[in-house]
Parts: structure tokens; sequence; C-alpha cells
């Protein structure tokens, strides 16, 4: 990727702006990580807990004010990253979700001559020569690129059987800035890749150079034209779905010319209502399209948050369907390998029977969790999950005591932290593409119950794979010989372990145990030390301001023995 981006010349962006880019966004992320660390990990541990819960909200809203600001200012990819978290209205609090939701729609126009320029470069004829008009006012602004209305001549009319057309050109100096920002991604990466909860669960550089692949990709609109096209012929006969087509005469790397299709947004309430739509039915119909991409036709909108997706109200009263989901902006697509689209396949129809060992299983092939993990504690503890709370929508969720929720996590917390979870290659995609279509779903209806639209699809999907059952049985029956063929070698094997006094046996679910209770006891023992002298010479301080300064400065001492040995211990 370094080789691919530094070859790329892009104007518009000088050497000290570059700097000053890079920096700026280091030191924002290097904030508030430190931020994190401190309250979410280095509190809670010396048993200052509540300090951290009582200042989070206000916390998470400043810090959603500044990523605010420095997204509309720095524009590029740092859009992208806060229109994913504006999508989360599922897992992240509203004073993050709420403070981010306008950055789709709130990003500034490029002027409309730096526009004409670029354009008439990549097309290599005026645009007074290439359409019979253009709108110079933007129909919208996104973080790559903008779009303008125009009409095409007649002779390109009759050719391609459209008129008015839409057409996408990059910012100028785009390609610069995206360089930019994936460099100081990537040193974020390194960053996170050295804070071992995070390494163990990710592999951060090469979640940044998936997402890398995609940003370059989404500035070629060669890439995003055949994206369109190929998404059009998956969705052919499905009458829920209207894609535009493209222009390929008047189509380059860094100008795309569509059908337009503009029509009301999806998140639109009011457009909808008074189209006679009700944005609840809408919900469901676009959860399932999203499944059918992801598990059925294995190739999807990576990036469907509600800039991306209009309603198309039916010009003809008597049409199969009222409406349709018209999908734009093919820029970030992904795919799901045959075997990740198996294990998917199965892990949504596990959750729809709420079958907790089953879930584990087609989690553990999905490869988020390692072969070798200890799986019983997380079957128990999904088992739980279900019975608790599965079949709740968004709204009952938060409707459901905290306390609760508290408890299933002092409950299950050790078992699924001790647990090699890691997100797998090529899976961030697949991730944002069902964080967004979550949070889009819960925007239109707040009661919107997931469930219901995947167990009508987990049955047909259910179905589906029944229709493989002669495969599977032989595919058991293959690997069931297999496992005859090796069993006399690793007998074998085994009786020479323990003729030799070799073979040992652990018991890791007791060690872990015996492992944090011997940690938790030193920490307590430091923190006890700590809070101690830190009291002390608050009251001391009073009367004598020198001996209590000393205490106070002198508590510091336990509290970092107490954490270097925790640490030390792991």
């Amino acid at each position: 990727m370094a080789s691919e981006s530094a070859g790329r010349t892009d104007p518009g962006l000088g050497a000290g702006d570059t700097r000053a880019r890079y920096r700026r966004i280091l030191r924002f992320a290097a904030w508030h990580l430190a931020v994190t660390w401190w309250y979410e990990l280095l509190l809670p541990r010396i048993g200052l807990v509540r300090i951290a819960n009582r200042t989070r909200p206000a916390r998470m809203r400043r810090f959603a004010e500044r990523f605010h600001v420095l997204a509309v200012e720095l524009g590029g990819l740092m859009i992208k990253v806060g229109q994913f978290m504006s999508s989360r209205l599922d897992v992240l609090p509203p004073e993050i979700t709420e403070e981010l939701a306008g950055l789709q729609d709130e990003v500034p126009p490029v002027p409309f001559p730096a526009i004409r320029a670029l354009a008439e470069a990549e097309l290599g004829a005026p645009l007074d020569a290439v359409f019979a008009s253009i709108e110079e006012v933007p129909l919208a602004a996104a973080s790559l690129g903008q779009a303008h209305r125009a009409q095409l001549r007649p002779g390109d009319a009759a050719d391609t059987g459209l008129q008015s057309v839409v057409v996408k050109v990059q910012r100028p100096g785009i390609g610069a800035i995206v360089d930019v920002d994936l460099a100081a991604l990537r040193k974020v990466a390194g960053w996170l890749s050295r804070i071992r909860f995070v390494s163990r669960r990710a592999d951060a550089p090469a979640l940044v150079e998936e997402f890398a692949k995609t940003s370059l990709e989404e500035i070629d609109y060669h890439h995003e034209a055949a994206g369109a096209e190929r998404f059009a012929v998956d969705f052919a006969d499905d009458a829920r779905v209207a894609v535009p087509a493209v222009v390929w005469e008047r189509t380059s790397r860094r100008v795309l010319t569509l059908e337009d299709v503009t029509a009301i947004k999806i998140t639109d309430a009011r457009g909808l209502l008074a189209a006679g739509i009700d944005p609840a039915e809408v919900a469901p119909v676009f959860a399932s399209v999203m499944f059918d991409q992801l598990f059925t036709n294995g190739f999807f909108h990576a990036d469907p948050h509600p800039g991306n997706i209009f309603i198309t109200p039916a010009v003809d009263a008597s049409a199969e369907h009222p409406w349709k989901l018209t999908f734009i902006d093919f820029g970030m697509m992904g795919e799901v390998p045959p075997k990740t689209r198996s294990g998917l396949r199965k892990l949504l129809i596990a959750a729809a029977a709420r079958d907790g060992k089953g879930l584990v299983a087609a989690i553990s092939e999905v490869g988020v969790l390692v072969e070798s993990a200890d799986t019983a504690g997380l079957e128990r503890a999904m088992t739980h999950l279900f019975a608790r709370f599965g079949g709740m929508g968004f709204a009952e969720l938060r409707e459901v005591d905290p306390r609760e929720f508290r408890d299933f996590g002092l409950e299950f917390g050790d078992v699924v932290r001790s647990l090699p979870f890691q997100l797998p290659e090529n899976f961030l995609l697949i991730v944002r593409a069902m964080s967004l279509t979550s949070g889009v779903c819960s925007s239109l209806d707040a009661r919107f119950n997931l469930w219901d639209s995947v167990e009508p699809f987990a049955a047909q999907l259910l179905h589906d794979e029944r229709g493989n059952i002669v495969q599977d049985v032989a595919a058991q029956a293959l690997d069931a010989a297999s496992v005859a063929l090796r069993l006399p070698k690793r007998l074998d094997g085994l009786v020479t372990r323990l003729e030799d006094g070799s073979l040992s046996v652990t018991v890791p679910r007791l060690e872990r145990q015996l492992v944090r209770l011997n940690r938790s006891a030193q920490r307590a023992g430091w923190a006890l030390v700590f809070g101690a002298l830190l009291i002390a010479g608050a009251v001391v301080r009073a009367s004598d301001a020198v001996l209590g300064s000393v205490l106070m400065v002198g508590s510091i001492v336990p509290l970092l023995v107490g954490l270097w040995e925790g640490r030390r211990r792991r």
C-alpha cells in the first residue's frame, strides 16, 4: 500500500499542510487514548470505578464535540470515521451518536471553478461541450467528492436512454489527503498493537491496511462504476431494490456520471410519511436486503449510511412493490469469501434458534475465536444471554435495568475477557455494514426488533442448508475416515509419552482463577496502602502542609508498584 500511495502526485496539499494535518490527527488520538486509559483502565484497577462511571457521559460528549470539529475542518477519511461512529446507535451512547449525526450532511463543498477544472482535465473537453447543462450548486458534498446535477446532450441521451444525470467529481488533492490520513491511522494502529488488551482482540495494523485498500479503491471511480453494475446484476430480479445506471462515456478515474435517482433520504421520516410510506415498514425490508447481500450474494454495500440510500416511491400505483430501496455510492464494497459466508449463515441460524452452543461453534468457524479456545464458559454465557435478552428489540434493551447488564458482566466478564477473541482479516467491512444497518433500522423505528427480520431469513437459510445434506454427510464421512487413518499413529505417540513420563494434564480454568485471585489480592494490598497514604496526607495537610504534601506525593509509590506487579504477573 505504501508504494501505491507514494506514487500519486495529486496537487492541493503542500508539505507544510501535510505535516500539520498528520500531527493534528496524532495529537487528537494520543490525548484521547491517554484519557481513556486513565479513566477506563487505571481508575477501576485502584478501586475508583465510581469516578470513571460518574464522569463517562461528560467525557463522551467532550470527545464527540472535539472529533466533530476535527472531522469537519480536516474532511477526508476523518469524515468516514465519524459517519461510522454516528451510526452505532445500538452500541455507542447518545452523547456520541447525536453529536456526530450531522457529519453525513455537513461536509463543506469545493468551489465550482476547482471542480470544473478537474472535470475538464479528466474528460478532455470543456463541460459545456460534454453536458447540455450542469448545476454549479452541488447536490451533495461528501468527504471524498461532490455531486452536481446535469443534463446529457441529445446524442448521449439517445444512446443511454437517460436525460438527467448526476456528475460525481473528486475533491481536488484528495489523493494526497487520503495518503496523510492513512499514514496517521497506521501510526495510531501501531500504538494500539502495543496495548495487550487490544492486540489480543484484533490486529490493528492489518485492519488499517484493509481500510487503506478500500479507501484507495473508493477514490478510483472506475472501481465504483464496476461495483454499481455488479450490484445491479445481483438485484436485477428484486423489485425491492434500484441501482443507478452508469454513463461510461462520461466516466473516468476521478469523474463518474450516473443516472439521477435522487429521491427521499431513508431516514427522512417526514418525507416518507408525506409520500404515504411508514418508516417502520422500511426497516425490516432494508435489513432483509442487507442480509441477502451478506449471507447469500457475498457482495455487499459496505457504506450503507443514510446519505447513500434513498426511498423511491413507485410511479405506477399497481407496481409489485410500492417503493424501492435505491442504493448509491458503490465505492466501498465488500466480498464475503465462501468459507466465511458459510460460518455467518450458521451464526445467523444459531442466533435465530437461541442456540448458545451452535452460536459459539459458528463464531469459531468464522475465525473470531481461535480453535484452541475453551468455549464451555462462553456457551453457558450465550445460553444465559439468550434466555434473558433473546428476542428483545433495541428500544426494549434500553428499558432493561442497567443493574441486570452489570450483573451479567460480573458473572461472565472474566470468561469473555479470558478467551482469545480476534477480528479476522477482511472482517472490518462486514462489521461496518452490519453496524450501519443496525443504526439505520433503529433510527427508522425505535422499537425495531432485529429478531423479527433474522428469524424468517434464518428459516429460509436453514431450508436451503437442508438441500445440501448429502454433501454434508459425505464431508463428515470423509472427516471420520481421516481421523481413523491418523488414530494408530496418535495412539502410539500417547503410549510413548506415558512411558517416558512427559504427559501432563492441565486444568486451565482453575489455573486462571488462581492467577486472578492472586493478582487481585496483590493489587488490593497496594491499593490499600495507596489510599491510606493519600487520605492521611489530605487530613494532615490541614495542620502541616509540608508533611501532608509529602504523604500525598509518597502515595504514588505504592500505586506504581501495584500497577507494575499486576502487569508483571500477567
